[in-house]
């Protein structure tokens, strides 16, 4: 299993989609799926996974972006936004959000 580290900025996104326990039940999913998700054209290596929110299912979930520092033992979340609200990120912002954390660990 993979130590999961969630970003300020996750977090912040994260308070306003998912109560604890969902938040609790993503991180123990992704700890123990390190792989899942598809790897996002552009953005270093980051992937981003769709998780079902409460009641809407998949298309209407919630899309979380992490990158994994697998040598480490590492899973970095570091955005998340549902669905119906954000089509995609950017790549562009994405390589930006993972150089601050890099650069911070």
């Amino acid at each position: 299993m993979f130590t999961v580290v969630e970003t300020p900025a996750f977090q912040a996104l994260i308070a306003k989609i998912w109560t604890e326990d969902e938040r609790l039940d993503f991180i123990g999913w992704i700890a123990e799926n390190p792989l899942a998700g598809d790897v996002i054209p552009g953005a270093d290596g980051a992937r981003k996974v769709r998780w079902a929110a409460q009641g809407r299912g998949k298309r209407g979930g919630v899309r979380v972006v992490y990158f994994n520092v697998l040598e480490d033992g590492c899973i970095v979340l570091i955005a998340a936004y549902a669905k119906n609200v954000v089509e995609t990120l950017p790549p562009k912002a994405i390589r930006k959000v993972k150089r601050n954390e890099a650069s911070e660990r």
